[in-house]
């Protein structure tokens, strides 16, 4: 959760910074997620990041600084908790099951309304800038990886079968998580994104 924002080098040598640059970029990426790149303004995320547009151009230079360090941040923040529940168990098997109920709790209530700010990027920003792009595309890859790796565990220990076809999988339930933020945007209920990820799990039979 102490992930250094990706603009921390514009802190002025020799003076702390003003403000706490990983809370207002924790409240920069919730107007992102929620409203989109092209349709949030610099006056809404100033005033959600409680800083005067001087701050916020002095640190970020800019609306897509200010989204790039946003993006970076949230994804430092949500790998650091998926990681702690998939240590919490033992087997591939297990560590699929806590990383697709890990994306069906994120999935549901005020968070689902929210919205996923990869996937979000994925439709509003990839097209259109080659560097968010990139960042999207290897988020996109480290997940389709962890995923792979998991079942490849899975089956070292034989909690998979080793027939499964790892790649295969790995893009399935890459494709199945990353459309339950999607999804958990239109108020689903807990309950129904709890039984899709016990679907999703019967991939992996």
């Amino acid at each position: 959760m102490n992930a250094t924002p990706l603009h921390e080098k514009t802190r002025s040598r020799g003076r702390p910074r003003e403000f706490d640059a990983e809370t207002a970029l924790d409240a920069a990426l919730r107007v992102f997620s929620e409203r989109g790149y092209h349709a949030a303004s610099i006056s809404e995320l100033t005033e959600a990041m409680g800083l005067a547009a001087g701050s916020v151009y002095k640190a970020f230079g800019d609306k897509r600084g200010i989204f790039l360090a946003a993006f970076d941040r949230y994804r430092a923040v949500r790998r650091g908790m998926l990681r702690a529940e998939l240590d919490r168990v033992e087997t591939g098997r297990d560590k699929l099951r806590a990383l697709v109920t890990f994306f069906a709790g994120s999935s549901h209530g005020q968070i689902g309304r929210q919205g996923c700010l990869v996937v979000g990027s994925a439709g509003d920003l990839a097209l259109f800038d080659e560097e968010a792009a990139e960042r999207v595309a290897a988020a996109f890859a480290t997940d389709e990886t962890l995923l792979a790796d998991l079942i490849r565990l899975g089956q070292s220990d034989s909690s998979i079968s080793a027939e499964l076809d790892i790649s295969a999988t790995a893009l399935a339930l890459l494709c199945l998580t990353k459309g339950m933020r999607v999804i958990g945007k239109t108020e689903r209920s807990g309950e129904e994104m709890a039984a899709a990820a016990e679907a999703a799990m019967k991939l992996v039979t």
